[in-house]
């Protein structure tokens, strides 16, 4: 049992690696977590992976980028306490933290349509999603922002109880951490989000973790063809382990656009596109990839504030394909995490894949070294290990 009389109710003191300043290592120091509010949960984190936007924000100089911050959001942990009017989970039980909300009560939530809460819209907040306000602090008793309502980089967290989803124990938590983001994302953006049918063709540009989740989401799905687009070829191995069965490299197109190569690939168009990388420009061209009449370009990509997608407008009315974006893939928290952790659990889903390095938290540093290189898809950082 995680909780105890001992912490329940009061602040504790543990470990946790803060940013202090953009772009600089993080520091592992002693902070104070407090107890939960109503309907918050304290929670033990077990394991975190290390995804590209906890670089992408550490790096940030200007809001939302924030000091000082615990970072962290694709995590796995138990519950040590819980805040008032909490009845969804118990001491001891395990979880996934998500970054979106989903609080069950909202039109959104009951809706099939949405997975977007408007009782707790997402956004990059440094509080709590109910109360804007913080429950970390150091010891000079000054205030630690939180990130993307999750904050997993300390040995302790509190997480809003509409963004948690209670798992089995037995799936491995370093493996069920990957679902609390960029997999899930991936995968929910073929599944959910474009309904990849059977027998398709789709395209990703970008074969980062995410861009491999959506390859895997497309194979269970039964896509025929996944063309996978990148300019590193060394992408294409990687790629064949997630379904990836033909492969562009974006550097090597010569005189021609990667879209008039890809139409030429797949004699007018693929079914499904998915832009993966973060760049205007690229969604265009996954546009322009797709077929005429019924094709789908699903955005995942997070370009810099302020970029544009410049679209013709003829081309919107005149060919008849679908543009949008998907945030966590389109999957509800709390109803599909569940689902794609039996897939994982009967062999369908693939997560070991996925893991190329597991490291200790005093080590937390090495994984962001990782990461920037592209030696990895995700690394795993043990909390106590």
């Amino acid at each position: 049992m995680e909780g105890s009389t001992q912490t329940t109710g009061k602040p504790i003191r543990c470990k946790a690696a803060i940013c202090r300043e953009p772009g600089q290592p993080l520091v592992i120091e002693e902070i104070f977590v407090a107890p939960p509010m109503p309907r918050e949960v304290r929670i033990r984190i077990i394991c975190s992976s290390l995804c590209q936007s906890d670089v992408t924000f550490w790096k940030m100089k200007e809001f939302p980028g924030i000091c000082p911050r615990i970072l962290g959001h694709e995590a796995v942990g138990v519950v040590e306490s819980v805040g008032e009017d909490v009845n969804e989970v118990v001491e001891g039980d395990r979880v996934i933290p998500t970054f979106l909300s989903d609080c069950g009560e909202c039109f959104d939530c009951k809706s099939k349509k949405s997975n977007l809460c408007s009782n707790f819209p997402f956004k990059v907040s440094p509080w709590m999603p109910r109360y804007e306000s913080t429950r970390f602090t150091d010891l000079k008793g000054d205030p630690l922002y939180h990130f993307l309502f999750v904050s997993s980089f300390s040995e302790y967290t509190v997480v809003d109880i509409s963004n948690l989803t209670k798992i089995s124990s037995e799936i491995p938590p370093n493996r069920s951490c990957l679902l609390s983001c960029g997999v899930s994302t991936g995968v929910g953006a073929a599944w959910r989000t474009a309904e990849v049918e059977a027998g398709s063709t789709v395209v990703i540009f970008g074969l980062g973790s995410i861009g491999l989740a959506v390859a895997e989401g497309a194979r269970l799905c039964g896509a025929a063809r996944i063309i996978g687009v990148d300019v590193n070829p060394d992408k294409f191995e990687l790629g064949k382990k997630f379904g990836v069965t033909d492969f562009v490299n974006g550097a090597n197109c010569g005189d021609k656009s990667l879209s008039q190569v890809i139409m030429k690939m797949t004699d007018g168009g693929a079914d499904y596109c998915f832009e993966c990388v973060g760049l205007a420009s690229l969604v265009q061209e996954a546009y322009a990839s797709c077929r005429k009449g019924w094709g789908k370009t699903v955005v995942l990509g997070v370009d810099k504030p302020g970029s544009e997608v410049r679209l013709p407008s003829f081309d919107i009315l005149h060919t008849g394909k679908c543009l949008l974006g998907a945030l966590f893939g389109g999957l509800k928290p709390k109803s599909d995490i569940p689902i794609l952790l039996k897939r994982y659990t009967d062999k369908e889903l693939h997560l070991d894949e996925f893991v190329t390095h597991e490291v200790k938290f005093e080590d937390i540093n090495k994984a962001f070294d990782l990461l920037i290189e592209g030696s990895c898809l995700r690394c795993v950082i043990w909390m106590d290990k």
